[in-house]
């Protein structure tokens, strides 16, 4: 199988520097302003349907389970492709919305990525798709060096986009940020252009929010185009207060560098409600402009479950029919504008387009 050749605009390699490792918070101030975004992030009825359409438009739809076959993956590639069956859009949305709504990628083992190339080259979704590929001794990165980068080539090779690589821990958890920094610098030049580079950070691993900092710094500046929680395998993955944290580095290594990170939570984001969570937690710190697949991602392998057991409160709020009030509170989404959205609606159907798409 021909394997095509992508080149992308990725993040450079800034010097190490030290001086963006310094870091004084308040652990439970941290924790309260979580809390405090956590309870404003209540949304229901035709306003929960945005954001799960908003959720799954940005999720990478995983599977990284010792028993992944070539049939697996293929069923994940073709969920991804198509989250819902033509039957419910002929029923609730506009049939040419159809191609739109998928999610923004698959993310598997790289053994497994020339499976994914080659289904989602057959529906057509290769430039519409990304195959991310955890790498460098997933989940715990206790390989050699060597054997850690030659995994990013082969997965390259094989047609995967992205690589999700894990940092080493034992290098953070001894304080020697600089070691930490040199690998993911490598990691960054086996990426070459041919790759986005997502570093995970395994934030359960790292025994305090003083290491999340300055992990998400030590990344960013090696060259990171994502930074991301979690492998899902530790005992605490994604949580809103560490997303805060890393969300503070990504802010603070903009403005000291001019550099754009993206955010991945991972692990532990399994409902529509969790989702809605963390979008109004990127929505309040980040902007707007982050909620876009180049700059935030979920990754799941669950939260599509839960999107789609919301598909029949979906139909029964386009069979109650929605009165231009509605229309009004939906299109702003409580602080949220949404640029370009057209939404009709009659007694049985509504349609969505260009879904919370400001840029």
């Amino acid at each position: 199988m021909e394997v095509k050749v992508k080149v992308f605009s990725v993040n450079k390699t800034l010097p190490y520097d030290a001086s963006l490792l310094r870091i004084n918070f308040s652990l439970p101030q941290i924790n309260e302003i979580a809390l405090n975004i956590s309870q404003r992030s209540t949304v229901s009825g035709i306003n929960e349907i945005a954001y799960a359409l908003k959720a799954l438009m940005l999720t990478d739809l995983t599977t990284l389970a010792g028993d992944d076959t070539a049939a697996n993956v293929r069923r994940l590639c073709v969920r991804a492709c198509l989250p819902f069956e033509p039957q419910f859009f002929e029923k609730s949305f506009e049939r040419t919305l159809l191609p739109d709504i998928h999610c923004a990628a698959v993310c598997v083992y790289p053994a497994r990525v020339a499976d994914a190339y080659k289904t989602l080259q057959q529906y057509g979704k290769l430039d519409e798709i990304s195959i991310a590929a955890v790498a460098t001794g997933f989940p715990t990165g206790q390989y050699g060096l060597q054997t850690r980068l030659q995994e990013i080539s082969y997965a390259i090779l094989a047609g995967a986009t992205e690589i999700d690589i894990v940092i080493n821990r034992q290098l953070a958890l001894i304080g020697d940020w600089e070691g930490v920094y040199n690998e993911v610098v490598l990691m960054r030049n086996a990426c070459g252009e041919r790759a986005h580079l997502k570093t995970i950070l395994a934030i359960g691993e790292l025994g305090s929010m003083e290491n999340v900092y300055k992990a998400s710094m030590v990344c960013m500046l090696a060259g990171a185009d994502f930074i991301k929680t979690s492998t899902g395998k530790e005992a605490v993955n994604a949580t809103l207060p560490v997303g805060l944290v890393m969300i503070y580095a990504i802010q603070e290594f903009k403005r000291r560098t001019g550099q754009i990170v993206g955010l991945k939570p991972a692990g532990g984001v399994r409902t529509v409600r969790d989702a809605i969570a963390w979008i109004t937690l990127v929505k309040e710190t980040l902007g707007m402009h982050w909620l876009q697949p180049e700059l935030f991602r979920f990754g799941a392998s669950g939260l599509l479950d839960d999107i789609e057991k919301g598909g029949a409160q979906w139909r029964r709020a386009a069979g109650k029919g929605l009165s231009n009030t509605q229309y009004t509170t939906y299109s702003k989404i409580g602080n949220i504008r949404i640029k370009n959205t057209q939404l009709l609606i009659n007694k049985k159907r509504f349609f969505l387009t260009d879904l919370l798409n400001e840029r």
